[in-house]
């Protein structure tokens, strides 16, 4: 049997995205939104937008296919999928999808993206108003346990509680966001950086999360445009190459209750081997990592379960000067991140790693080959990915 993996078969050849703005602030519709990242995307990859058929996204976006295939004019659409899971745990699956479809031969030209304007539609990190609930929400809505915030506190809590995790290294997670953003002028908290004073007399949104360890509210959109690696060389850009996908969760992660075996986790325990396993590298290869804060909580258990360090070792681990490019230990989210460059559902995340094998990147880390992108903790499913420059082939 053929060797059955992703790894090297394609590369991110093109990355889009709009201004970001405030949530409810975009001057033009989420369709609109999503037509001009993708356009973007298009023009970095050098290809003619009537090249792509297929489209790939997560979270139950809301522009459709074929609407987007019949506004840009494309001869046929060979390739649409929607990645399940709420929340941004289908940011890097939605990739492996693309991937998946263009090295089957299903598709030659796959864009993922996701856009959101949340004046046109409900503000997305609110509670939602719907009259009845299902599943886990059915047993956390009667309680109070509602927002996202309110929903992850306690795993958090848990997760800190067990291995004595002090609040300084939520801390160290959103300094280091907002000190990349100060670099980076296309995020919304450029120019306004934030200090460990004003962190810690920030306001609590639910114990753990005080004001600055929760996620950005934005409207915006974000692309790529995935091809065949046979293109490589013809593409204007440095070629980001997939070197492994993965996605899942473990048994019973959708079933808990808020009293399953493995509570405090972030939901990364079964991906984490397939990961690293089809990508051919370690957690000690990996020169950069782009982790998707819906909260700073969420980011130390991944990058726990992502074996950069033990749960016992996060208080020494998560200081700031380890987090930073160009030289910590383990430059994180250096665009700024969900936390300060925008909410684009994570997917910023992905547009960041190809800039950094790109070279690109206004916090570059120096000669950076592998770079890593986490989606989306404490949901399910979740999903990782890796990428690598030519050499790492």
């Amino acid at each position: 049997m053929k060797d059955r993996t992703l790894r090297g078969k394609v590369v991110l050849a093109g990355i889009g995205e709009t201004t970001y703005y405030k949530h409810g602030q975009a001057p033009a519709s989420e369709f609109q939104l999503a037509l001009e990242a993708i356009l973007k995307a298009c023009h970095d990859a050098g290809i003619d937008p009537r090249e792509v058929d297929g489209f790939s996204s997560y979270s139950n976006d809301r522009n459709d296919p074929s609407r987007i295939a019949a506004a840009l004019g494309l001869p046929a659409l060979r390739f649409s999928n929607m990645q399940w899971g709420g929340g941004g745990g289908g940011g890097s699956a939605a990739v492996g999808n693309a991937a998946a479809a263009v090295a089957g031969g299903v598709a030659d030209c796959v864009v993922v993206f996701r856009a959101l304007a949340q004046g046109q539609f409900q503000r997305f990190g609110a509670a939602p108003p719907v009259a009845t609930v299902a599943g886990e929400l059915a047993m956390t809505f009667p309680y109070g346990l509602i927002s996202p915030a309110q929903r992850f506190a306690m795993r958090v809590m848990r997760f800190m509680h067990e291995h004595g995790v002090r609040h300084e290294a939520q801390r160290a997670i959103a300094l280091a966001s907002y000190h990349h953003a100060q670099a980076n002028p296309r995020a919304v908290m450029h120019g306004r950086p934030l200090t460990a004073e004003a962190y810690d007399a920030s306001r609590w949104i639910v114990e753990p999360f005080r004001l600055f360890d929760c996620c950005l509210e934005n409207d915006g959109a974000a692309a790529i445009v995935v091809v065949s690696a046979d293109r490589a060389r013809d593409l204007p850009k440095r070629p980001a190459y997939l070197l492994g996908v993965a996605q899942g969760s473990e048994h019973r992660n959708a079933a808990r209750a808020h009293n399953a075996p493995l509570y405090a986790t972030s939901s990364f325990t079964t991906v984490v081997p397939r990961l690293y396993d089809m990508a051919g590298v370690t957690p000690a290869d990996v020169d950069v990592v782009q982790s998707y804060e819906n909260f700073t909580g969420g980011v130390l258990m991944s990058l726990v379960e992502h074996g950069f360090f033990a749960a016992e070792e996060a208080n020494e681990f998560l200081r700031v000067d380890n987090l930073l490019a160009p030289s910590g230990r383990l430059p994180l989210n250096t665009s700024g991140g969900n936390l300060a460059e925008c909410y684009m559902h994570g997917f910023e995340l992905v547009i960041e790693a190809v800039r950094q094998l790109r070279r690109e990147s206004t916090a570059q880390v120096p000669d950076a080959d592998v770079s890593m992108v986490i989606s989306g903790p404490m949901v399910t499913p979740v999903s990782s990915l890796i990428l690598g420059g030519e050499a790492t082939l």
